[in-house]
């Protein structure tokens, strides 16, 4: 027999299930099965995941603007160093703009080109060459060139070996300046930024070169600018450091240039005649170089000199006197600083150029030698105008 169902079981659910009875609460209502918290956890995670991936791109997207609004890329200025910066007729400004920041004068174009439209003046910027500085402001870069009196009108060119004396004369002709506003800069050193070295001397510490000389130059900036521009090329040959291997000091290498300026016209020559400089030296023979007694009777350009000019008393004689002459005799560039540092090797103590035209030098190690070479010379100048 089987057992009768109980009254708490349903009857469809009686064969084959296993289920709880369900109680019914007081006053014959059922309570409603709970439903189960299935896939919740994976929703919230993916919104977590929506909202980081939202915040990610919104702070990229607030620097962009951020980047936007700060403006293109500047320099603070004020600049250093000296950029000759050229303004063809009718370049645009976007094109001055690229050029100025390929010649690392501005940090972009954009802030040169931005800083121009700001500035209504810059409509008046003219064709011409002008001096700037790397890493400027753009905007100082815009004042500059909207200024006429900034630009650049002439350039002047230094030889090398000139004295102090023909720098004057050279920089008299080319610029609105007289010689005497020169001679006046020249007496006061303070003035000029010379080395302690130079001993209140500016021979030999005027850079040769070729110079931009603009409106608002005077003629303390033009020769304080020939001085800086020798210190730093003294500066990039290490000449302090360089001259003790030679046993000299840094004025008396720039002697030895200067003379080597007069006493030699090829840049191939110049070692060997600074070797045999150095060879009468540690032989305690007088140099007797006629250059230097040119110096000390205000001569120039002269391939030999006479009896009566030898016997000038003067520490540049080096006929009557022994070792160098107390300070240079012109103003040196620097190949002949540069052999002063680095003479070549071998025995010379003589030398003289038997053709001025092509600076074709002889080199002797006896005076019988350098005799005969000396004939050469002779012989050449009576057929030469070089003479």
């Amino acid at each position: 027999m089987t057992e009768p169902l109980s009254d708490n079981v349903a009857p469809d659910d009686a064969v084959g299930h296993d289920i709880l009875p369900v109680s019914t609460p007081a006053g014959g209502r059922r309570r409603a099965a709970k439903k189960r918290r299935g896939g919740c956890l994976p929703i919230l995670l993916v919104a977590v995941l929506f909202c980081g991936l939202v915040a990610w791109f919104a702070r990229g997207a607030i620097a962009d603007v951020k980047d936007m609004l700060a403006g293109p890329e500047d320099f603070a200025g004020p600049g250093q160093g000296q950029v000759t910066f050229v303004i063809d007729p009718g370049q645009s400004v976007g094109s001055m703009g690229a050029e100025l920041e390929d010649l690392g004068v501005v940090a972009s174009s954009e802030a040169f080109v931005d800083a121009a439209a700001k500035d209504s003046r810059s409509t008046r910027i003219q064709a011409g060459t002008y001096l700037l500085k790397s890493r400027m402001k753009a905007a100082d870069v815009v004042a500059i060139l909207v200024d006429p009196s900034q630009m650049a009108q002439d350039t002047v060119t230094i030889p090398e070996g000139k004295r102090t004396s023909d720098i004057v004369k050279i920089l008299a002709k080319n610029t609105d300046f007289k010689a005497a506003q020169f001679e006046a800069v020249l007496a006061d050193p303070a003035a000029l930024g010379l080395p302690p070295s130079a001993g209140g001397n500016p021979e030999g510490y005027l850079f040769p070169a070729t110079y931009t000389i603009t409106p608002a130059d005077t003629p303390q900036t033009i020769l304080a600018a020939m001085v800086a521009k020798g210190q730093a090329v003294m500066k990039d040959l290490d000449l302090d450091a360089q001259a003790q291997n030679v046993g000299l000091t840094a004025h008396e290498v720039l002697t030895v240039a200067s003379m080597l300026e007069f006493e030699a016209n090829r840049d191939q020559d110049y070692p060997k005649v600074a070797r045999a400089i150095y060879n009468r030296l540690d032989q305690d023979m007088a140099l007797q170089s006629d250059a230097t007694v040119a110096y000390a009777n205000g001569l120039s350009g002269e391939v030999w000199t006479t009896s009566a000019q030898r016997d000038i008393d003067s520490p540049y004689n080096t006929y009557a006197n022994r070792g160098l002459p107390p300070g240079p005799i012109g103003n040196p560039g620097e190949a002949t600083i540069d052999a002063a540092l680095h003479p070549a090797d071998g025995p010379w103590l003589y030398w003289v150029v038997v053709n001025l035209k092509t600076g074709e030098t002889v080199f002797s190690t006896t005076l019988a030698e350098h005799n005969a070479a000396t004939e050469r010379l002779r012989e050449y100048c009576t057929t030469s105008d070089a003479c």
